[in-house]
């Protein structure tokens, strides 16, 4: 695990400005509610920034087909990203602690999923960050990275500073996923699941790209192995609100920012 990067930066006023930046690692299947959390995790928290993995998948006519399949494979670890723009990506972020102005995200263009906390849930967060931040002698940046295949490529996961992973049942990810269906692409192009998508290319693709991170590669039951990615916070999504889920996430993060 990185130490905090702590990077300078230069004000008019106020001269050189330390900034510590903290990774965070929101990841989970396709459907598994990682960006909504992701998005209630940014509200709450200041000086908070979101990185959506999605933003770095290849331009759609590079895409290949499944060789058995015959449709596009969207879903594959080593061709679903770009990843060395995705390394580079996150490594300036964390020495910046700002996304690059000529960034642009399309998830806006996806359908949006309301699940919003209680009031009270969030207020509280809210002034524990807050006082967090008071107790800092730096201004400290979080940078959310959420992705449905956050954790495959060791670059990546290398500058991430805390790991979350939302896991979420086979019957309940498919039925979201059926129900969602259609996506925009980095271009801004719709794309829309192909018949039997899920079944023949999504949940082949995710059990694949994450089996080596839990015990006995068992993605569904297994524990997460400590020698593949340490202090990985597991949080079996069905079986919490969203107010505990963003509860466990908060309480994770600001004991790291406390220890730090």
């Amino acid at each position: 695990m990185d130490q905090l990067y702590i990077a300078k930066t230069m004000t008019s006023q106020q001269g050189e400005q330390a900034h510590k930046v903290i990774l965070v690692g929101v990841g989970g299947a396709s459907c598994s509610g990682k960006t909504t959390v992701a998005k209630l995790l940014r509200n709450i928290i200041p000086n908070s920034v979101i990185i959506h993995q999605d933003d770095f998948a290849p331009p759609y006519e590079i895409i290949p087909y499944h060789p058995v399949h015959k449709v596009q494979d969207w879903d594959s670890a080593p061709t679903a990203i770009d990843w060395p723009k995705l390394q580079e990506f996150v490594k300036q972020v964390k020495q910046t602690g700002e996304i690059p102005p000529e960034h642009k995200s399309v998830d806006h263009l996806n359908k949006q999923t309301e699940l919003p906390i209680t009031k009270e849930s969030e207020a509280h967060w809210k002034e524990v960050f807050s006082r967090l931040a008071e107790k800092s002698s730096d201004k400290v940046v979080w940078a959310l990275v959420d992705g449905f295949l956050l954790y495959w490529d060791p670059v990546v996961v290398e500058h991430l500073d805390l790991k979350v992973f939302l896991r979420t049942p086979h019957d309940v990810l498919k039925e979201r996923r059926e129900q969602r269906a259609t996506y925009i692409t980095t271009e801004a192009e719709t794309w829309t699941d192909a018949p039997n998508y899920w079944e023949n290319i999504v949940w082949p693709a995710y059990v694949d790209g994450h089996k080596g991170i839990f015990t006995n590669d068992d993605v569904e039951h297994g524990n997460p192995r400590e020698d593949v990615l340490p202090g990985l916070l597991l949080i079996e999504a069905q079986e919490h609100t969203m107010d505990d889920i963003v509860s466990m996430c908060c309480k994770h993060f600001v004991d790291y920012a406390e220890r730090s």
